[in-house]
């Protein structure tokens, strides 16, 4: 079976290589210059653990190619992929969807016989109909159907989540004449190994699916800010918010998952995707409120993590010298997006701070977007050496094994900051350091 996937973006790299993976022909279409000579030299654009031999041992078997020309990829494909990237557009946060619409016009002069137009882009409620008269308009004479197959990859664990998924949902166009039967029985063949291990797979209208993605994550974004409040309180009465998420989560109806304080939650999908759920709803005049509110909530513990570490400090970093560990939104990711480390460090170094960061992966990725003025370390130990505090602000493993005795050993003053709760307090206190953390007494 031969697909084809417009956009080599993380979404479509991702997705197009576990296809290949299946055992799918997968042409992928990149209309980036340098990102294509990349792919084509087998050089991954993003971090992703595991993504580098999937994409190389595909190539290598002849399922997996790069290419600019839709026309080539989209010929004789079965199903053809829209990956393009979303972004938030000026001014009001609604999703952007002039990459969409594009391709879907690209894809319709493409077209040779019948073929499934699925979005993969997560896309608002009635993009999969709207590219479905952009296609007609253009190719009157085009066969296709259009389905909504939204993406559920976590950045660090993409692969994984892809190979397992909790679930796969598949919008179809059940006003079509057959009801959808056609674009059922190819995606389902798209998906049959997936079936053979019993993945859940849940066909539904389009707009459902569409809607899906955005509930999904804007309901994970409201347990995050729900926990960093929950912390704030802890902290005002003496509780401890590990315990607090821990007999919440013990009740199967709440989940242990997303329970973790922390300085807010960044990355590609969160950010974006409560901006156009909130959009989504006032244009439908059903506002959601409550997402609404959690993008404030979110805006604001970001700005007040940099308050929090200025007050640890004695009320001014002015002249001192700040090691921040981790700089990426989330461990296991190069990703940047909305990182809280942005927000933090420029309030930081605007206070007058010195800041030497570390990041595992994040350290080149990072320097576009942080102050001109942050040095950068590829070892902790060395970004904390004769800094007068420290703070975590991602929860990389690496991080985790430090020994309180080598950061005291190490550091000219004694405060860490933990955003992460990452240390135990007892043992950071025995080693004389003056330990703040999220929602711990």
């Amino acid at each position: 079976m031969r697909i084809a996937m417009i956009g080599g973006g993380y979404v479509g790299l991702v997705s197009a290589a576990c296809f290949a993976e299946f055992g799918l022909e997968v042409a992928v279409v990149e209309n980036s210059p340098t990102r294509l000579a990349a792919l084509r030299e087998g050089r991954i654009p993003i971090y992703e653990p595991g993504l580098d031999r999937l994409v190389e041992s595909n190539m290598q078997a002849g399922r997996l190619s790069f290419g600019d020309d839709i026309a080539s990829a989209v010929k004789g494909a079965e199903a053809v992929f829209i990956a393009v990237g979303t972004p938030p557009r000026n001014g009001d946060g609604a999703a952007d969807m002039q990459y969409v619409h594009a391709a879907a016009r690209q894809i319709a002069h493409a077209l040779t016989g019948y073929a499934v137009i699925v979005t993969k882009s997560t896309v608002p409620a009635g993009t999969s109909r709207r590219i479905a008269e952009l296609v007609r308009e253009a190719r009157p004479d085009a066969e296709f159907d259009v389905a909504s197959n939204p993406e559920f990859l976590r950045e660090g664990n993409a692969i994984g989540d892809f190979m397992r998924p909790d679930r796969v949902i598949v919008g179809l166009d059940r006003t079509a004449p057959d009801g959808g039967a056609r674009s059922e029985e190819v995606m389902r063949r798209v998906y049959r190994p997936l079936s053979l291990i019993e993945a859940p797979i849940l066909f539904t209208t389009l707009e459902t699916a569409e809607l899906t993605k955005y509930a999904s994550n804007s309901f994970l974004a409201v347990k995050i800010s729900f926990i960093n409040e929950m912390a704030n309180l802890c902290e005002k009465l003496g509780a401890d918010v590990h315990d607090l998420a821990k007999g919440m989560g013990l009740d199967g109806r709440i989940g242990r998952k997303f329970l973790h304080p922390g300085p807010g939650y960044g990355g590609s999908c969160f950010p974006k995707d409560t901006l156009a759920l909130s959009r989504i709803g006032q244009e439908a005049d059903s506002p959601c409120r409550l997402v609404e509110t959690t993008v404030q909530v979110n805006d604001a513990r970001k700005i007040g993590m940099a308050g929090r570490i200025i007050a640890a400090c004695g009320g001014s970093v002015h002249g001192k010298t700040v090691a921040v560990l981790g700089l990426t939104f989330k461990p296991e990711t190069d990703d940047m997006r909305e990182a809280p480390s942005i927000p933090i460090l420029h309030r930081l170094a605007e206070a007058g701070a010195v800041i030497h960061a570390c990041d595992p992966v994040g350290n080149e990725a990072a320097k576009p977007v942080l102050p001109p003025s942050v040095r950068y370390f590829p070892d902790a130990i060395e970004a904390a050496r004769d800094v007068d505090a420290l703070v975590v602000l991602t929860e990389w493993t690496m991080f985790r094994s430090i020994a309180p005795k080598t950061l005291a050993g190490a550091m000219k003053g004694k405060v860490i900051v933990d955003l992460r709760n990452i240390f135990d307090p007892v043992a950071m206190r025995a080693a004389g350091l003056e330990y703040q953390s999220l929602g711990r007494p």
